[in-house]
Order: C-alpha cells, then structure tokens, then sequence
C-alpha cells in the first residue's frame, strides 16, 4: 500500500502529462442530466472507433454513468474554462443556465467545444479507485478551435511552436558579446517596431512622432493628466514630455493644455485623430496575428503581459484613476 505521501507524489509525476480537458455527459434512469468534468480520456481504436475515460468510484455520478447505455464526451475549447470549472464542482446544479442538445439517448450535448463524441457504453473495467468506460463512438462532430489544457494542476494554453527566423539550417555565428535569434531583448524589440511601422503613415499624416502619440493614448485614456504624470506613466519608453511637445501639440488643436493646473486636455480634434490611430493599431494587430489562432494569440499577450510584471521598475498604471495614479 503506497504512502499518502508516495500519493501525491505520484499525482504530481502525473501533473507533468498535459492533457486535454473534458466534459463527459448522461441522463440517468429519472431523466435527469449528469455530467462533470474530466482529463482522463483517450482514443482506443480507429476501426472501429472507440474511446475512453474513468470516474473515480466515490463519484456521485457513478451510479447514472454505470446505469447508463450512452454517454458524451466534450473536449472544451481555450474560452470554455468556465464551463470545466462549473461541472467539476461537487454536488451542484451544473446544467443551470444551459440549453444543451440532445444526442443518443436523450444525453445532454453542450455547445461551443472544439470537439464532440456521442458514445454507446461498450465495456467497463474495474481499475484500482477508478471504473474505466470504453464507448462506440456512433457520432461526432469537431471545430477548428483551440483546446482548453490542463498542466501541473492548472488550466494551460496551447500554441504551435514557431519556425526558426533563420532562412537556412546553418550553426549560429557564436562569438562572444553576440546575441542569437533566441535573445528576448531582440524577439520584443523587432516584433515592437515591425508592428509599429505599420502605422507610420497614419503618423506622418499628422505630423506626429511616436512621443506624440503616447501623449495623446495617455490623455485617451484618462483625459486631463499633468505632463509629469504622462511622463511618469510613459517612462518604459525613454520619452520626455517637453514643453515644446505640448506647444506643437497645442498648436494643432491636438491639445488644450491648462496653465491654471499644468493638466492637459484632448480636444475633439485630438480625440479624432487618437481614433483615427488606435484604428491603424487594431489593423496592424490583425495583420500580425492573422496566421495565429484565438489561442495562440490570446497566449502570447497572456506571456508578455508576464514579462512586463516581472520588469516593471514600479510605473504608475494608464488605467487607474487619476487620484490614485
């Protein structure tokens, strides 16, 4: 008999397998809807096409799924982490809120998954703390959307892994003080400004230079900030708001500026132009996100959203309110 200790060890071994997560689905002998979530299933066999799953024998659902001739299995999309987490609590009214489909045998079938299989219960085995369910698949359908993952205890994001930038296979140049395609400074800051030319002509239009346009996304956010505090919020990017900048800015009719309360004001020219820009952003974010799934991307901002909390050196955050900034 293994230790509770050796236990969960062993369950933390386990956590290191990434898995897809699930919903499994019945209607008991009443009537009623069952279901809960899982990561335990697997493909067993092409021709014909069988999968599987198990549930724990303390399960309170134990007893409709051994009941039951049909049962559905759902793999949940990247978005549906929610749902999982609503059918994996014990005991509660999981169906609450919901309008499922009906499949083979009255089962539940639930909306948006990246993929659904309606099985025939074919065989079950006794296995340790667990029966394990062998189904028939006798219909499926699947999206090509992300899947939601389940890693190390936690809820995972998947992404494909990205080709090398290299254009050939050949060894990289190693000699000291260089740094290789790998660098994350280099990945951030090539990604920075291939993705910011794209809205060098909206730019130019306005005579704007990039300093401007942090000035005016500031004030776009929370209007009336002093010049200190838009410098304050703006430090990560080496920018000074000088009172030559607010001049030109001001001389345009981009900007108000107050010299009662040094606060800045975005006029309705300026608030156009800011529109007119945040329009050109939005396109070049599609364009450089167009070969990525919602996961992939989703992922990515999730991931440098990590690095900039992890170096910011304490800048005031754009979005507070402005007495709290």
């Amino acid at each position: 008999m293994a230790t509770n200790a050796d236990r969960i060890a062993f369950r933390n071994a386990l956590g290191s397998f990434a898995t897809g997560v699930t919903i499994v689905t019945t209607c008991d002998k009443a009537g009623q809807d069952c279901g809960l979530t899982a990561n335990s299933f697997n493909s067993v066999s092409l021709d014909p096409p069988m999968v599987l799953w198990s549930l724990a024998r303390d399960s309170l659902s134990m007893e409709a799924f051994r009941d039951s001739e049909y049962f559905a299995v759902h793999v949940l999309a990247a978005d549906q982490e929610p749902l999982s987490n609503g059918f994996a609590r014990r005991g509660a009214d999981k169906f609450a809120g919901l309008t499922p489909d009906r499949g083979a045998g009255n089962v539940p079938l639930l909306a948006g998954c990246a993929a659904r299989f309606q099985c025939r219960t074919a065989y079950r085995y006794e296995g340790g703390d667990h029966v394990i369910f062998v189904g028939e698949v006798i219909a499926f359908d699947h999206d090509d959307r992300a899947p939601l993952l389940f890693h190390g205890g936690r809820y995972a994001l998947a992404a494909r892994r990205a080709a090398a930038l290299t254009a050939s296979n050949a060894e990289e140049i190693d000699t000291p003080g260089s740094f290789g395609e790998d660098f994350l400074g280099y990945l951030l800051g090539r990604a920075h400004f291939q993705l910011y030319g794209r809205m060098q002509a909206c730019l130019a239009r306005h005579r704007l230079d990039a300093t401007d346009h942090f000035v005016i996304s500031i004030l776009g956010i929370q209007n009336g900030r002093t010049a200190a505090e838009v410098e304050g919020m703006i430090g990560f990017t080496g920018a000074r708001i000088t009172p030559e900048h607010v001049a030109s800015l001001s001389a345009r009719g981009i900007v108000r500026p107050d010299p009662a309360t040094d606060r800045l004001w975005l006029t309705d020219t300026g608030r156009g132009i800011l529109i007119e820009l945040a329009a050109a952003a939005k396109a070049a974010e599609e364009e450089a996100l167009e070969t990525f799934d919602d996961n992939e991307a989703a992922l990515l901002k999730h991931l440098l959203k990590h690095v900039i909390r992890h170096t910011d050196p304490g800048l005031p955050d754009p979005w507070a309110p402005a007495d709290a900034a």
